[in-house]
């Protein structure tokens, strides 16, 4: 099992930035991707950011160039570094990992964190 738990979301304006930190507990050596969803009213949630053992990362389109993941030594915690935040950036952010035990993976989420983005 791993629970997950997210801070630093907030209220920001066009262009600011943010950092979202993301804090892993439990069976953490299993842990083999962790990364960053989040999910706009009426969206589907989506891929944000992703850090895979080794180090190599993924991000979606629409962040790359602005958004960076990373995490200190054993996994623990993960950041998303957010500038020249959007209006679109608004959502709820999820943390997420991945815990690959034998052949079987199970996912995990965080209980969000707000990120507004406005004027």
């Amino acid at each position: 099992q791993v629970q997950l738990v997210e801070s630093g979301g907030g209220l920001v304006q066009p262009g600011g930035s943010l950092r979202l930190s993301c804090a892993a507990s439990g069976s953490i050596f299993s842990i083999n991707i962790m990364g960053w969803y989040r999910q706009a009213p009426g969206n589907k949630r989506e891929m944000v950011a992703r850090i895979i053992n080794g180090g190599s990362t993924n991000y979606a389109d629409s962040v790359k160039g602005r958004f960076t993941i990373s995490r200190d030594n054993a996994k623990n915690p993960v950041y998303l570094q957010m500038n020249s935040l959007k209006l679109e950036d608004t959502a709820v952010y999820y943390c997420y990992a991945e815990e690959d035990v034998g052949t079987t993976s199970f996912a995990y989420w965080g209980q969000g964190t707000q990120v507004t983005v406005s004027s």
